[in-house]
């Protein structure tokens, strides 16, 4: 994301991302310029680090003590943008593999709805000004037959409902 916002806005702003993982910052080293930087480090060990826009993208679902990360969060930026996964759902909880497969695989340890998900953020001390959903399970290519064939009722039930059909 940060290197699309750096192409987008060439000169206009320095992009600094963070990274703990050192097979992710392996990724991201190698997209640097003159006005995109990738550190390997956690950004609570830059004490003065503040930014404009603190971007949270798929890490609270992470975190063992995400409301004090969170907390801590608020301080290092004026605005801030979260994507968080929203990994509860009907199907996940009859079904409990797609929950444990993302605690295995991608080391999911909290689950959300959007209700908690915006919860925990204002409990944490944020308003919250707009919020909407992304599609990944719509639009991210090459997931498998089931997925593809899971996308028709999905597009469908969006449609109608989009609040229902995350919640199914």
């Amino acid at each position: 994301m940060l290197n699309r916002l750096a192409r987008e806005y060439g000169e206009k702003g320095l992009f600094t991302g963070y990274e703990i993982s050192p097979q992710a910052f392996a990724i991201c080293k190698g997209k640097e310029r003159p006005n995109l930087r990738f550190l390997h480090k956690d950004l609570f060990d830059d004490r003065d680090a503040t930014f404009d826009v603190v971007m949270a993208i798929d890490v609270i679902e992470h975190v063992e003590d995400y409301f004090g990360f969170l907390r801590r969060l608020r301080e290092r930026g004026r605005y801030k943008v979260f994507h968080l996964p929203l990994d509860l759902s009907v199907q996940t909880v009859l079904r409990s593999s797609p929950i444990l497969w993302s605690r295995s695989s991608v080391g999911h340890i909290h689950y959300f709805t959007k209700e908690t998900a915006l919860a925990t953020l204002k409990d944490t001390g944020y308003q919250v000004v707009d919020w909407f959903y992304t599609s990944g399970s719509l639009e991210l290519p090459n997931r498998g037959w089931k997925a593809n064939l899971m996308s028709l009722p999905r597009r469908a039930f969006s449609l109608v409902s989009q609040d229902l059909t995350v919640r199914v």
